[in-house]
Parts: structure tokens; C-alpha cells; sequence
């Protein structure tokens, strides 16, 4: 993995964490996806419109047809997130959803892409994976299941971070592959994707406009705040795929979780602090030898 890449995917892995605990604390559901979707039309416009003025016109159905699939998948992504913050601990699904994801997404580029990875790469991945494991809360999550309000809590941020990291692959690869292998660029495909995105939470807004307005009032900082620098952390990981294989790309993501077990750990005070930093420091071995690999 080039130098540029690696540089690349450590920056947007700390924004990636700084604006998921910004929606964990948010407590957010489908309307504020869509509060945050109205921000980022209007803060992006001006980026839209520079590089896209000569290059949309030129789209065919296979482009818009990318950006609706890009948009349609980050919807469900999105929409199972946030439920799992509402109703489970983010050092659980946040993992977990960060761990799956990345995994199946470069199983599929190495099955279906006929990308290769070294042993050291795959020596990475288990390390994320294992890393993923003991910050989601390691052989606690068994011991954590004899309450059973706790274990409910627990098999929520399981489920929803597993069907999260589901369509993180997905979306993954169909987004790697259009800016690799239809040359789109990784701005226009997420910020017309979010048109997309948008659109299709505008019915949940609209369904309780009284509770939508009081929750706009509550939380439009947050809102503004994942609008401004989400993009950021996402279009950068595109820019990476450009110049590295996504199956080194994906997992090397897992950065992030550096910064979600230091900062989120401290800032929600979500206990397991020693193993959740012990599973860090794995996914950093991880994460090292996928850039070597």
C-alpha cells in the first residue's frame, strides 16, 4: 500500500470516529439521517457545483445508476446505525460494524476482483479482526448476557452491528468501483449520492413534522457537524481505493477504532477501558501490516 494511501486512510479514520461518537451522543433516528443530508447539500453545494459543472452533464444511465445504488445503501446504513446507537453501546456496534465490513468487502474483491494479498496482509486482517473482537468487548460479551436487559442491549449492538457492516461492504465495493473502474470522481459519487440519500428519508421527516422540528432544534448541532467533515473522512477512503487495492484499503479502516476506544471510551464512559485499548493497539499491528502487505 503506497505511503499517500496509508496517510490518507489514518486521517479519514479519525474523522470516520469523531463524527460516529457525535452521533452516538446525538441519540439520533431516521429524520436526523435526514437533518444532516439537508446540511450537507447546502454546506457542499459550492464543491458540488466547481467539480461538477462540466463532468454531470456528461453521466450516463451506468453513472446515475451508481449514484442511485451508492445512495440507496447508504440509507440502510445509516438508518441501522443509528438504531443501534439509540439502543446499544457504540463500543459495541461501532466495532462491530467497522469489523464486518471491511472483512467482506475485501473477501469480495479477493474472490470476485481477482485482487491478491500477501500472507503479512492476511496476518493484518486477523489482526484487525481480533482487535475488533476485544474492543467490542471481548469474552465480556458472554458474562454481560446473564442480565437480561443488558443482554438485550448487547444482542442489539450485535445485530445491528453486524447487518451495518453488511451494508458497509456493500457499499464499499460499489462505490470502489465506480471511482476505480469508471473513473467517477469520489466527491460528485457521495455528495450527488446524498440527493439520493436524502430524498429517500424525506417520508420519515415529513410523517411527524412536530417531532421532526423539536429534534431539528435539539440536535442541529450534531447534525451540522456530521455534514461538515463525514464527507470528508468517506471521499478520502475513495481517493486511498484509487491508489491501493480495496482489499488492503477496507481493513485498514479499521483505524478508526484507534480513535473511537481512546476518545469515545473516555467521553461516554463505556467501561472495558484496558481491553478496549488492548484491541486498539491489535487493530494498529493489523493495520501496519496491511500497509506492508
Amino acid at each position: 500500500m503506497p505511503l499517500s494511501a496509508f496517510a490518507l486512510i489514518l486521517l479519514a479514520g479519525f474523522i470516520h470516529a469523531s463524527w460516529n461518537i457525535a452521533a452516538k451522543k446525538a441519540n439520533g433516528d431516521a429524520r436526523f439521517a435526514f437533518q444532516s443530508g439537508v446540511f450537507l447539500m447546502v454546506v457542499w453545494a459550492p464543491v458540488g457545483l466547481w467539480f461538477g459543472w462540466d463532468v454531470v452533464p456528461q453521466w450516463g444511465a451506468i453513472e446515475w445508476g451508481f449514484v442511485t445504488l451508492s445512495g440507496v445503501l447508504h440509507v440502510f446504513y445509516l438508518v441501522i446505525l443509528l438504531q443501534g446507537y439509540r439502543k446499544s453501546d457504540l463500543t459495541v456496534v461501532y466495532p462491530l460494524a467497522r469489523g464486518s465490513g471491511p472483512l467482506l468487502s475485501s473477501a469480495f474483491a479477493i474472490l470476485f476482483l481477482g485482487e491478491r494479498i500477501s500472507l503479512v496482509g492476511m496476518a493484518g486482517i486477523v489482526g484487525v479482526v481480533l482487535g475488533v473482537f476485544l474492543v467490542a468487548g471481548g469474552p465480556g460479551l458472554w458474562r454481560k448476557t446473564e442480565d437480561p436487559a443488558q443482554r438485550e442491549r448487547v444482542h442489539m449492538g450485535l445485530r445491528s452491528g453486524v447487518l451495518t457492516g453488511a451494508f458497509i461492504a456493500a457499499y464499499t465495493v460499489a462505490d470502489s468501483y465506480a471511482v476505480k473502474f469508471l473513473a467517477m470522481s469520489p466527491i460528485l459519487l457521495d455528495y450527488f449520492g446524498n440527493f439520493i440519500r436524502t430524498g429517500l428519508l424525506l417520508p420519515a421527516a415529513l410523517r411527524d413534522r412536530a417531532t421532526t422540528a423539536r429534534m431539528w432544534r435539539e440536535q442541529w448541532k450534531y447534525a451540522l457537524l456530521i455534514a461538515v467533515i463525514s464527507p470528508v473522512s468517506y471521499v478520502l477512503v475513495l481517493y486511498a481505493v484509487k491508489q491501493a487495492p480495496i482489499s488492503h484499503v477496507a481493513p485498514a479502516r479499521e483505524v478508526s477504532m484507534l480513535f473511537a476506544a481512546l476518545i469515545g471510551g473516555h467521553l461516554l464512559r463505556e467501561g472495558d477501558r484496558l481491553l478496549r485499548l488492548l484491541g486498539a493497539l491489535f487493530i494498529a499491528a493489523g493495520v501496519v501490516a496491511l500497509a506492508l502487505g
